[in-house]
């Protein structure tokens, strides 16, 4: 793209410093924003001061608490606004999430919908808000099948994409050898990863006892069978992960053989620290997808359709956490521990058709900025 100034850019989705998942797609989006035209890139952010450390932005505006006057300037100099990408269209906060696009789409900015996850979208109010708002956006692209089904289930009907996260592309950064020393990922000895999640909003249907009790369990078999150390990996390591965390440890036979991961990360850095583990048992969407991109051989504990949807991609089977009970949860964690290279050779051949799909979401957008659908007013 031949430029005379920067494409204004906005993007807008779950970021400020929170989930390390979301700020590996947001790091991803904007290195491939970075690598592609030159681009004056505002992030619409819950923290200012943790988005502009994080990423390679030009500005970072806190919308949360901002009011319709103050933010319709900022979208107004936009020439695209960029929605996603990550699970962020569920019925708690699918309004918020879309709330700079339906203003985006009054002002007539171009706006996309970037590799987003849908669901669960049950309240009819707020299904045809999202039906409404993605019918009018200029491109939509979802990251998984579950959710192109459950938009076509709330009634959109509309040509969407169905590509695959943007955090498949990160890569790792690597970390000092005395930080893997004190998080206890040196030596030779055998290294499990474990990530939890709290219920919430966004996982209505987690039974907190009954995941607790099945990680601690879990966690104990897997000591004494492989005789391996046990290291939670924090996705959110603010507060939420590492709560849960230290709940499952007190429910262990064996805790001084497990550790929570206590160091300050970014997700490139994080996937260089989750590639020292042996294996990977876990619930959050993105410690898996990290694990797969760094070849580590995993078991999941499905909470949700996000999960089994990218499990289905890499032909791995495993039932939804709810019909999982300890025994059952040990014996997909032998049969997997026993046949990890296998395992391994099956993500690494599915990997790269991910990848592929994944770095569609870029060219989706960078078609919307060649298209005539903005026009430069400075010129």
């Amino acid at each position: 793209m031949q430029q005379k100034t920067p494409v204004r850019i906005g993007i807008t989705g779950s970021y400020g410093g929170m989930n390390l998942g979301d700020e590996g797609i947001l790091h991803s989006m904007v290195t491939q924003l970075r690598n592609s035209l030159r681009a004056e890139i505002t992030v619409f952010t819950r923290s200012c001061e943790d988005s502009l450390s994080r990423h390679p932005i030009d500005h970072a505006v806190k919308s949360v608490n901002m009011s319709l006057p103050e933010i319709l300037p900022v979208i107004e100099r936009l020439d695209a606004l960029v929605v996603g990408g990550g699970g962020i269209l569920y019925d708690a906060h699918a309004r918020l999430h879309l709330r700079e696009a339906s203003l985006a789409l009054e002002k007539g900015v171009p706006v996309m919908v970037y590799a987003v996850g849908a669901g669960p979208l049950k309240d009819s109010l707020v299904a045809g808000y999202v039906r409404d708002v993605l019918s009018a956006v200029d491109r939509l692209t979802v990251r998984d099948r579950h959710s192109c089904q459950i938009l076509e289930e709330i009634g959109l009907r509309r040509e969407m994409l169905i590509t695959a996260d943007p955090a498949l592309l990160l890569k790792p950064e690597t970390v000092d050898k005395t930080v893997l020393r004190r998080e206890g990922l040196s030596g030779k000895g055998r290294r499990v990863g474990i990530s939890v999640r709290e219920a919430g909003v966004a996982a209505p249907d987690i039974q907190e006892s009954h995941y607790h009790a099945l990680l601690a369990n879990a966690a104990d078999f897997m000591i004494e069978r492989f005789d391996a150390d046990i290291i939670f990996i924090p996705m959110e390591p603010g507060v939420f992960d590492v709560q849960q965390a230290h709940a499952v440890i007190s429910r262990m036979l064996r805790p001084q053989r497990a550790s929570v991961l206590r160091g300050n990360y970014n997700s490139n850095q994080l996937l260089y620290i989750i590639s020292h583990l042996d294996f990977a048992v876990g619930m959050r969407l993105h410690f898996l997808i990290f694990a797969a991109r760094m070849g580590v051989p995993f078991v999941a504990l499905p909470y949700s359709s996000k999960v089994m949807g990218f499990l289905e991609e890499l032909d791995i089977e495993m039932p939804p956490i709810n019909l999982v009970n300890e025994g059952r949860l040990m014996a997909y964690i032998d049969r997997a521990w026993d046949s990890r290279e296998e395992l391994k050779k099956k993500i690494n051949i599915m990997l790269p058709r991910l990848q592929s799909r994944a770095s569609e979401n870029n060219s989706v957008l960078m078609d919307l900025l060649k298209q005539g659908k903005i026009q430069d007013k400075r010129e």
